[in-house]
């Protein structure tokens, strides 16, 4: 991969984990693996439609992905840099 390349990706990584609800959203994620949108309501006090937007924009870039379990959709992280990050952020934290 070209290193231009490489830069764009990684501060697309950045400015999505830049947003509170998000960086709480994967944090979370990080500890408990698969998660349905009413898990993180309380996360930064967001409602679900906020909630759901921003998962949306976690999956877009590529951060997370989904399943579906019966009737509701789980969520989990996909993208190994940004399992790394987390760690490094909240190091020395629970849950992480």
């Amino acid at each position: 991969m070209a290193y231009r390349e490489t830069i764009t990706e990684k501060a697309a990584l950045l400015k999505a984990l830049s947003n509170p609800i998000r960086l709480c959203i994967v944090k979370h994620l990080c500890s408990k693996e698969l998660l349905h949108v009413g898990y993180f309501v309380g996360c930064m006090g967001a409602s679900q439609s906020l909630i759901s937007q921003n998962l949306i924009k976690l999956k877009d870039v590529g951060i997370l992905d989904s399943q579906k379990d019966g009737q509701s959709v789980k969520y989990f992280i996909k993208n190994d840099e940004a399992k790394k990050l987390i760690r490094v952020l909240f190091e020395g934290e629970e849950d992480v």
